[in-house]
Parts: C-alpha cells; structure tokens; sequence
C-alpha cells in the first residue's frame, strides 16, 4: 500500500474513533460501561477510539446498540447530511409509533413556528 493511501487511512481510523469518543462522551459513558452495553473489550473501545483497530461489521453492530444509534448515525461524521443532533433524534423517532411521531412533529412545529 502506498504511503499515501496508508496515511489517508489512518486519518479515516482516527476520524472514526474520535466520532466514538464524542458520541460515549456526549452519553457520560465510561469505556468501561460502552464496553460492557456493546458486548465488548475495554480494550477494543480503547483501540477504536485511538484509531488503532478496524472493527468488522459485527463489531461496529455492537458498538451502536451499545451507544443507541442506528448505524448510519454511528458513521454521521463520513455523511454530513445532518448534524450529529438531527441523527439522533432521527434514530430516536424510528423506534416511535406513526402517532408518537405526529405528536412529536406537532410539538416542534408549536415550538419554532411564529405565531
């Protein structure tokens, strides 16, 4: 592998575990309770998180139950369609009933629309 494409995934790894750290952060998690929500090492999360380890598909499975975030929530900093934020309430209003969801569209349309 050449050394350009070498670093450039090297940047990716660290892009990818820097997302992990501030999605655990942003919970109050501890390596320790991701580690134990996502059904993995401590040392994995350390690993991911220094951008020294390439997790497989599996892994990263385990990684968003354990953070509670679909996937592509967990990859949002590779897909800036939307904020971090949006992404999450996005995930949260999937596991919601259509009625949950009007409600909640209702509630932010209260909120933020003029008067």
């Amino acid at each position: 592998m050449g050394k350009n494409r070498l670093t450039t995934w090297t940047k990716l790894h660290r892009r990818f575990g820097d997302q992990v750290r501030r999605m655990r952060n942003s919970r109050e998690l501890t390596q320790e309770v991701l580690a134990e929500r996502s059904d993995l090492s401590v040392d994995a999360i350390r690993r991911i998180e220094r951008g020294s380890f390439s997790p497989s598909l599996d892994t990263l499975g385990k990684l968003s139950v354990g953070l509670d975030v679909s996937l592509k929530t967990l990859f949002h900093t590779f897909d800036m369609e939307r904020s971090d934020g949006v992404a999450e309430i996005c995930d949260y209003l999937a596991c919601r009933t259509g009625p949950q969801v009007k409600q909640a569209w209702r509630v932010l349309q209260a909120m933020f629309d003029e008067p």
